[in-house]
């Protein structure tokens, strides 16, 4: 892994696969919210955690809650593409990851996706730890 243009960012290759694209050879629009889930996925194993473990060992669930995306040149097959995060705005419960796919220095698409941390034996809204809520402030 490594950090993208910003210093506070943190970015992961994705390479672009026939899978990833439609009938029309650029990536279908759906793809670029799994290269987000990709990148928030591989930051928090980069902080040693993933989804299973922050389940049971800390009993709580990162879902998202909602999603914004605006496509600006498509990605294409075989493309060598880089996706980061930033988080936007952190709540008690929540936090704003600000997403973006580039080509080189080209932007391809950008997004926001708010995460809400759960807990799952009840399905409701719990705080964020502190532990990730430094974490995450270190992406602001």
């Amino acid at each position: 892994m490594k950090h993208a243009h910003q210093a506070n960012a943190f970015s992961i290759p994705v390479r672009v696969y026939y899978e990833d694209t439609d009938a029309g050879g650029v990536v279908y629009h759906a793809n670029y919210l799994n290269f987000f889930e990709r990148c928030r996925t591989e930051w928090l194993r980069s902080l040693g955690h993933d989804q299973s473990r922050l389940a049971r060992d800390h009993g709580i669930v990162l879902v998202v809650g909602s999603v914004t995306v605006r496509y600006l040149k498509p990605a294409r097959l075989d493309d060598a593409l880089t996706v980061a995060l930033e988080v936007e705005k952190l709540g008690r419960a929540h936090a704003v990851f600000r997403q973006q796919v580039r080509r080189g220095d080209e932007e391809l698409a950008t997004g926001t996706v708010d995460i809400v941390c759960v807990d799952p034996e009840k399905m409701k809204a719990t705080a964020i730890p502190d532990w990730l809520r430094q974490k995450m402030e270190s992406l602001q």
